[in-house]
């Protein structure tokens, strides 16, 4: 499981999210997708705080995370099944 980053941003300041996941914070762009077919997604602070951003890149509002980290996943547990 992938937690937010808590990231401090300026409000009217243009950051770059990170969309690939290869970023050294994982959250804002570094470059590191040059070659690949992602794209950073560009955003604007709206106002000057701390914001937890996506690190599992499945929130349905990114760059914000949703919480969607936390909805659980269903286990494969058929192997408690095997008679051995």
């Amino acid at each position: 499981m992938k937690f937010p980053v808590r990231t401090y941003l300026e409000k009217g300041k243009t950051y770059h999210f990170c969309t690939c996941g290869e970023s050294a914070d994982g959250v804002l762009c570094d470059g590191s997708h040059k070659g690949s077919s992602f794209k950073p997604e560009t955003f604007i602070a709206t106002r000057n705080a701390e914001m937890h951003l996506c690190l599992c890149k499945n929130s349905s509002c990114t760059p914000y995370c949703d919480g969607a980290h936390a909805k659980h996943e269903k286990f494969d547990l058929d192997f408690l099944l095997d008679e051995e």
